[in-house]
């Protein structure tokens, strides 16, 4: 099976390639925008790639007739999606549309490449949850709409798709571009800074590590149609700060409870998301770690790390 990954510095692209390049009888294919950051360079192959760009997709599709794509690249900062959204419309719905375009283009009675696309519970309004697949979507901000209609060129496409949507990723990888909840968390209260953490947000915080194994799964299974793939713990992001601050025996006094409100950010986030997995666990054999075994598992990366 020949794999392309897409976005293959970011935080999931990374656990992929991993995990991936370990499997027999797989050919990886990691590609992102510019330099390899991943500081393991053997056992697959990397192209850089900038899906933004039809012709540069077009050619490196062609060049490689990859069995599954793995479409992890987008903009996920969601404030800067509201304040740049040309880049956002760009980055998170355009770059879909060449993917599928060259695809279907490419695709024959000899040719049917499986499309597998990340999706995001911010399509969600967040009145209730955790959410189910059948769920009605109804976005807060630019990020999501751009999500939203990433999801419908997949499914309007002639091409064998998955949806791969989750939530509030953590972990960590070589070269990180970016910090995660539980990073920024541990980082501040090691440094005895004092944090505003929302206490009005509730989530089904994912391990990296598990959504990887999620998209893994798709792959393997050749399954298609939406899947919800997350932790399995629902919990509220201050919640998930008390943990971080439990496992590290950190200082709990400095994280201090607020309201959505009270934080200004240009974007609006969804109140209460989170996702029953009961779908993927049947239909996949899928099974995430619990929120400590995630932190632990991290630390344990860290400590290899030398940070």
């Amino acid at each position: 099976m020949k794999i392309l990954i897409t976005g293959s510095n970011g935080l999931l692209g990374q656990k992929l390639v991993y995990k991936l390049k370990q499997k027999p009888g797989v050919t990886l294919i990691a590609t992102a925008r510019g330099e390899n950051r991943l500081v393991d360079k053997i056992g697959y192959v990397y192209d850089s790639l900038d899906i933004t760009d039809y012709n540069n997709v077009k050619s490196v599709f062609e060049k490689h007739k990859p069995d599954v794509i793995i479409n992890t690249a987008a903009m996920t900062n969601v404030d800067a999606c509201e304040t740049d959204r040309d880049g956002a419309l760009l980055m998170n719905a355009t770059s879909v549309e060449h993917q599928v375009k060259v695809l279907e283009s490419l695709q024959n009675e000899n040719y049917k490449p499986h499309f597998i696309h990340l999706s995001t519970d911010f399509i969600f309004d967040g009145t209730h949850g955790p959410l189910t697949e059948e769920e009605k979507p109804n976005p807060l901000s630019y990020y999501a709409e751009t999500k939203l209609m990433a999801e419908q060129i997949v499914q309007a496409s002639k091409l064998k798709w998955a949806m791969a949507r989750t939530v509030l990723v953590y972990g960590i990888v070589d070269n990180m571009s970016r910090s995660n909840i539980v990073l920024w968390v541990k980082q501040n209260l090691e440094q005895g800074k004092k944090i505003n953490v929302v206490d009005d947000q509730f989530r089904t915080p994912t391990l990296a590590e598990d959504l990887a194994d999620g998209c893994i799964l798709i792959a393997e299974k050749g399954a298609t149609g939406i899947f919800n793939i997350s932790g399995k713990d629902f919990m509220s992001i201050l919640e998930l700060a008390h943990k971080v601050a439990d496992y590290y025996k950190l200082d709990k006094s400095l994280i201090n409870p607020s309201k959505s409100a009270d934080i200004k950010q240009p974007a609006k986030r969804p109140p209460r998301t989170g996702f029953i997995i009961d779908k993927a666990k049947k239909v996949l054999g899928y099974n995430p770690h619990s929120i400590e075994e995630g932190i632990r598992l991290m630390e344990e990366q860290i400590a290899k790390m030398g940070k």
